[in-house]
């Protein structure tokens, strides 16, 4: 089981940010919703680790946030309210969280397994791809993650296909897949150490 625990970077200069992620779809692999525990802080539960892993590195490059995610196991039943959970994961995610807010990736993994580790650099690894893009470059990995081709992406920028390729190719747009997918097994590897 995966708990992340997402607290606020900067909350007491800044407005509060937590209704953004309140009001995000639930991603597949979610069991327990978005829940604020305090102040700026907010945790969910997770089966299955696939959207996690790109839901904690987007958070944790953006800026705005410092991600902890503990792997472990949880008392059986969960509460409705994802605030009133407990056991190790939960435990492990508190503990992450507060080692992110001290490291420069603002992203920590936590549990009992030693593959914690590998993934914690996984997902660090994949926080430094994102937050080095530029504008430019989250605009072109936007579009074309949505679907549309490059050409059709360049036309829609108002830029030749030559330089869409020059922005993608800088906002190594084609290293954040496999990136996730490598974060999102080794934290399901993790899981099945425990």
């Amino acid at each position: 089981m995966f708990v992340i625990t997402v607290d606020q970077r900067g909350s007491r200069t800044g407005d509060d940010r937590v209704p953004e992620i309140l009001r995000r779809d639930p991603p597949p692999g979610l069991i327990r919703p978005f829940d604020r525990t305090a102040g700026d802080e907010v945790q969910a539960v997770f089966e299955c680790p696939e959207h996690l892993a790109a839901l904690a590195a987007e958070l944790a490059s953006s800026g705005g946030w410092s991600v902890g995610i503990g792997v472990g196991d949880v008392d059986a039943p969960l509460p409705a309210q994802t605030r009133a959970g407990s056991g190790p994961a939960f435990v492990f995610a508190r503990d992450a969280v507060e080692d992110a807010k001290r490291n420069r990736w603002h992203l920590t993994v936590a549990g009992a397994s030693p593959i914690c580790v590998h993934a914690q650099t996984a997902g660090r690894l994949l926080v430094d791809v994102l937050a080095d893009r530029s504008d430019a470059g989250r605009e072109a990995v936007a579009l074309v993650a949505d679907g549309t081709s490059q050409v059709a992406a360049a036309e829609e920028l108002g830029i030749s296909p030559q330089a869409m390729s020059l922005r993608l190719r800088h906002a190594r747009w084609d290293t954040e897949p496999p990136a996730v997918d490598l974060l999102s097994h080794l934290l399901a590897a993790a899981d099945r150490d425990v």
